[in-house]
Formats: C-alpha cells, structure tokens, sequence
C-alpha cells in the first residue's frame, strides 16, 4: 500500500495533477500533500480513492496515445501531400465497351465488369487514390460525365476527381489498364467542377452497316449493298426533323407523356458519307444534344431506319411526340460511341484565368483518332460481320405497329440486358 502511494505521488506530480485539473477535479483534493497521506482517511475510503486515481491515470495514457496516433497520422498524410499533391482534375477516357456492363460501377452486381471497376483498380495500383477509398469514391469527388450501355464505347469521356498528382501520371495508370482502355489526357479544374453537372452537350456517333437503310425486300446479308446519295439524303432529311427541343418520351421506357424531363434539346443530327470496311459498306450517324434519356439515341436511329426500309410513313416521327403511346424501335447497342463531352460554358469563365486550361482537348486529337481505328472501329465491324446484330434486328421490324398506338409494351419486343442510362 506504502509502495503504491508512493507511485501515486510521484505519477500525480508529473502527469496525473496537470490532467486532473483540465478534467474539472477540485483543487483540495489535488493540492492536498499527498494522496495517500491523510492520516484521517479511513483504509477503505484510501482504496477506493486510490482504484478512482489509477482509473484516471490509465485513462489518461490511453487518450494520451490516441492523440499521439492521431499526430502520427496527421504527419504522414502531411508527409505523402508534400510529397505527391492532391488535386482536382478532369480526365479524358477511351474505352471499348466490349465486354463491359457498361461504365459506372454497381456495388450490387460486382460480378459485372465496368469500365469504372478497372479505372479505379488502376487508380489504386498506380498510388493515385488511397487504398480505402476505392469502394467510396465519393470521398475523391468521383464523377463521370456520361454513362454507357452494356457494350458502349467512348472516344471522349472525360470524369473529374481528386488525384495525387504522381510523376508520369498517365503512364503510371495506363501501365495498370488493359489495353482497350485508355487514360489519353488530364487538365486541373476548379475544386467544384463536376463533370456531369458542367456539361453542356455531349455528341454520340453511331456506326453501322449501310444495309440497314436498303428497302425491306433486298437481302440484308448482302454484303455488296451500296447506299446512294439519293437515299442518304431522305436520311438526313428525317434525322433533320429530330432537331430543336421535343417530348421525347416515346423513345425511352422511363418517362411519362407529361413529365418536363422527357423534353430534350437535339442541336445536331445526321449521317456521314459511307465507306467500306471488310467489304462491307458502313456509315456513321453524329447526334448531339444536351442530354439523352435512356436508349433515346438508338430509338431515335431505329425509328428513321423503319421509315427509310418502308415499315412507316414518314408522319410517325412527329406523332410520337404527342401524348399517345407510339411502338418506336430500339436499334442494337453495337455501333453506338460516346464521341465528345461540352464544357462550352465552363470554357468561357475559367478558360481564361491563367490558372485552369480550357477543356477542349485539342492536343489530344490525334491519340483519339488512333484509339477508335485500333480498338473501337474494328471492334464494331468485326462484331457486327460475325454476330450479325443489326442484320438480325431488323428481322424484327415487320412485328411493330407503327399505325395504331401502341399498347405499352413494345419495349418487349427487342430489348436487352443494358442496365445504365445514356448518360
């Protein structure tokens, strides 16, 4: 008991007094000449004080040692943001979206590869982003300006993060990639840009064979079809009729006649001179717009192919943005790329600060167009010439009723296992 006392004493003095006091404790207790030296104290009154005290004094090492753990803490990521800054970024992407569930990760279904899944793995590998925080990438400001289909590409993508900026940064996440996707550059942003939300438009380019524009009795495995000028004029007459701002409601299972957020705005739509590949003819379709709903693009092309093979007038187009439920087919999701994303605003007020460049992504055009001949344009037309997709959906088409309004189920007719929206 004497030997504990002693312990006491001596702790009290040098660390246990100092934390008492901050803790509140009265100054008679701690200024007494002793603990354990009130001859008046009773010896079970001293134990319990004394078990009271060693409490306190344990108490006091163990948040004594968080603190020191936490300053531990504090220093090293102090040490690694001295070392390797954290900034905010905006990131340019290509990708082929064969093979993939599309681009945004679902947390759910972790057994259905993303794009996202293998860019934040790459992340992690190449020391861009903490370890811990690969399955919450909120924490790093995570967001991506367009979501893609199941089997979508992208030429253009671009998502905004906080990275620490490690030397040779692209080569470093690249190295951990597989080769169909591809980080091609990066610009520094301000800290509450966001990708999706400063998007101004975004432009998708669909490519496929010129055969789907021949009349509905030619052969449509006749690989030797060529699309004449007249024809490709009455296309981009129709895909003409799709701009300005419409209800496009009808071209996406997830809107009402009446909800404000059917009503898009199209600025661009049309179709390029065809060219062959493989023997085949094939031809790109360019559409932008602010935004997309769900298969709105591919409802917008299967619907022109219809008329243009004969399947229905022409009037059909502009009746499905009335209230009345059209049947407006679903062209396949082969073929369909996300070419560009538009920051025309955000260009306008930080492009020029000195600080942040604009994100036009100039200087990147040519690693663009070497990525879609090698990965995305041979992808399309090999997958197309052997699986046939658009060759077998239009096999489809005589089973729609373009004339009389459609009973709501029409998405039955050829949907699939997409998943995510266009963006």
């Amino acid at each position: 008991m004497l030997k504990l006392c002693r312990v006491l004493d001596v702790f009290s003095a040098r660390r246990l007094i100092p934390t008492l006091k901050i803790k509140g404790w009265p100054d008679p207790i701690l200024t007494s000449s002793g603990f354990c030296l009130s001859g008046k104290m009773s010896e079970d009154s001293a134990d319990v004080q004394n078990k009271a005290l060693k409490r306190q004094a344990d108490d006091a090492l163990v948040e004594d040692k968080h603190e020191d753990k936490k300053l531990k803490t504090d220093q090293d990521e102090q040490s690694a943001d001295r070392k390797y800054p954290k900034k905010k970024v905006a990131m340019l992407i290509a990708y082929s979206g064969k093979g993939y569930y599309g681009m945004q990760r679902n947390a759910k279904n972790s057994q259905f590869r993303t794009i996202e899944d293998e860019l934040v793995a790459a992340l992690i590998k190449a020391g861009c982003i903490p370890e811990g925080h690969g399955e919450e990438m909120k924490k790093m400001s995570f967001q991506r300006c367009a979501r893609t289909d199941k089997g979508v590409s992208a030429a253009g993508q671009v998502v905004s993060l906080k990275l620490w900026m490690i030397e040779n940064i692209l080569a470093s996440i690249n190295a951990h990639l597989p080769p169909q996707i591809r980080i091609l550059g990066y610009r520094r942003v301000t800290g509450g840009f966001n990708s999706k939300n400063n998007c101004d438009a975004r432009t998708y380019s669909y490519m496929l064979p010129s055969v789907a524009f021949s009349p509905k009795d030619f052969n449509q495995e006749d690989t030797s079809f060529r699309l004449n000028s007249e024809t490709l004029q009455k296309v981009n007459r129709l895909f003409g009729v799709y701009k300005g701002t419409h209800n496009f409601h009808n071209f996406t299972s997830q809107k009402g006649p009446r909800d404000p957020s059917a009503k898009r705005y199209i600025t661009q739509m049309s179709c390029g001179q065809p060219f062959v590949k493989q023997e085949a003819e094939f031809a790109v379709i360019t559409v932008r717009g602010q935004s997309f709903m769900m298969h709105q693009i591919r409802k917008m092309i299967g619907l022109v192919i219809a008329v243009v093979k004969g399947y229905a007038s022409e009037e059909v187009i502009e009746r499905s943005w009335g209230e009345e439920k059209v049947d407006v087919p679903k062209a396949p999701g082969l073929g369909l790329v996300l070419e560009r994303v538009h920051f025309d605003r955000y260009n306008k007020r930080f492009g020029g600060d000195g600080i942040h460049d604009t994100l036009e992504w100039t200087e990147e055009e040519s690693a663009i167009a070497e990525f879609k001949e090698k990965h995305i344009y041979p992808s399309i037309v090999e997958t197309e010439l052997n699986e046939k997709s658009m060759v077998n959906w239009m096999a489809t088409l005589h089973i729609h009723d373009f004339e009389a309004t459609a009973t709501g189920n029409q998405d039955r007719k050829d949907d699939d296992d997409d998943g995510n929206a266009s963006d």
